[in-house]
């Protein structure tokens, strides 16, 4: 099948690539020249694991090209997929620009029917508007050509995307449109060969499953946060708890990690944008502002331990692991590091930080200064450090060489926001131990 993606982004890249991998023929359109460029070259503009391999294959193979020209794109897929991205506006709503930019060039420039594919994030009610805009595009045209607007959202997460792609665990298709439908399906036949896995509901209903998955997850995470602070109090290991609970099969173990809570671009601006949404029509979501409240406040968390441990951090060396907010991605947007390191700042603390990708990220966001140090390795990090704050679970933290951290480090004292050791353990080598949601291990 003849493919068009409108986005080269993370979500549309990924996907036109594993499309292309499934043998159609996928055209990618990006109104970033530098980006198509690179792309053509064969440079990734993003990290994730696997995509340069899946991307030069199926370039190699011709399945899978990229344009600037929206004419170009609208004219080659049958299917118009919109993968363009939905910024947050200074209310918290999704900017939907981009996306009826997009619409409006598919509108214009369409030759014969289309199928057009939300597959950006965005809120109830986005498709009627992009089933207005390419009407409106039509209608100046004075053509009379049939399309159908589907909202197909995705659900990849970052660092594992290309396996979230390839065996998705559910695919949800907004339509009402029988041949639309059956375009569709015959799309993802191949993605679900062992079992169906196609959820077909009202546009309306695809639209906001979306917000509800992220919105969701995102609760998890923040009760375990709000939890641990009880924990913290009464003198009781979060962990304890989350093995209790996660046991209930009810409950499941997925998301119950209490931590510095959740960043990237997807949760922070989903519960916002489903905030507002709710709040447009009249049936405000009580519990997820709460979650949104939550999140921000243990983003903080870990500094007002250092503070509570040093009373003041001026002058103060501390070393950081881990700066992308979750493992195998460089994406330090909303990152909880970004909060730990501008709070040191603003304490008059200096940040020696390591982080095996994203460090080039780092720089990109804050430059050259003074009072940030981006290190080659995590023992490079702690050399002479006043304590060392774990903000990303990367898994070569996860085993340490304790000795030699207590070597280099000059005050041993480690502020762990992902709870990634045994308090006795860390203890045994003389370290003083802070994490979430449980007692403090080594103190003198």
């Amino acid at each position: 099948m003849k493919v068009t993606i409108v986005g080269t982004g993370y979500v549309g890249l990924v996907t036109g690539a594993c499309l292309a991998d499934m043998g159609n023929d996928v055209k990618c359109l990006d109104i970033d020249e530098g980006k198509i460029s690179r792309l053509r070259q064969g440079i990734i503009p993003i990290h994730e694991p696997g995509l340069d391999i899946v991307v030069r294959r199926n370039v190699e193979a011709g399945r899978l090209s990229f344009t600037l020209d929206a004419k170009e794109a609208a004219e080659f897929g049958v299917i118009q997929m919109i993968a363009v991205g939905t910024p947050p506006d200074e209310d918290g709503s999704a900017d939907l620009k981009y996306v009826l930019a997009a619409a409006r060039n598919i509108g214009r420039y369409m030759p014969a029917y289309r199928v057009v594919v939300d597959k950006s994030t965005v809120p109830v009610g986005t498709g009627d508007k992009v089933e207005e805009a390419i009407a409106q595009e039509l209608a100046a045209r004075g053509a009379d050509l049939r399309f159908a607007v589907v909202s197909n959202p995705e659900f990849l997460k970052e660092g594992a995307a290309i396996e979230d792609c390839m065996k998705p665990d559910r695919i949800v298709l907004g339509v009402q449109d029988a041949e639309a439908e059956a375009i569709m399906r015959e799309l993802y036949q191949p993605f679900q060969r062992n079992h169906e896995r196609t959820l077909v509901m009202s546009r309306r209903a695809a639209e906001l499953t979306k917000y509800a998955a992220n919105a969701m997850l995102a609760t998890r995470i923040s009760f375990m946060n709000d939890l641990s602070r009880l924990t913290e109090a009464v003198g009781v290991d979060i962990e304890d708890v989350r093995q209790g609970i996660g046991s209930d099969p009810r409950i499941g173990w997925s998301f119950i990690y209490a931590g510095t809570g959740y960043g990237g671009s997807c949760f922070p601006k989903d519960v916002q944008a489903l905030i507002r949404t709710a709040e447009d029509f009249k049936a405000p979501l009580r519990l997820l502002k709460a979650v949104e409240i939550v999140n921000d406040d243990q983003k903080g968390s870990l500094v007002r331990k250092a503070l509570a441990r040093f009373g003041s951090l001026a002058g103060r060396r501390i070393a950081l692991w881990g700066l992308a907010f979750k493992p195998n991605t460089d994406d330090m947007r909303e990152a909880p590091s970004r909060t730990v390191m501008e709070s040191l700042w603003s304490q008059g603390a200096s940040v020696a930080a390591y982080d095996p990708i994203a460090a080039d990220e780092c720089r990109r966001l804050y430059g050259e200064r003074a009072d940030l140090t981006l290190a080659a390795s995590p023992l490079e990090a702690v050399r002479g450090a006043d304590a060392l704050v774990i903000v990303t679970e990367w898994k070569e933290f996860r085993s340490p060489p304790f000795d030699e951290i207590k070597a280099r480090i000059a005050v041993p004292v480690i502020f762990d926001g992902r709870n990634l050791y045994d308090p006795a353990v860390v203890a045994r080598y003389g370290i003083e131990y802070h994490s979430i949601g449980r007692p403090v291990s080594g103190q003198a």
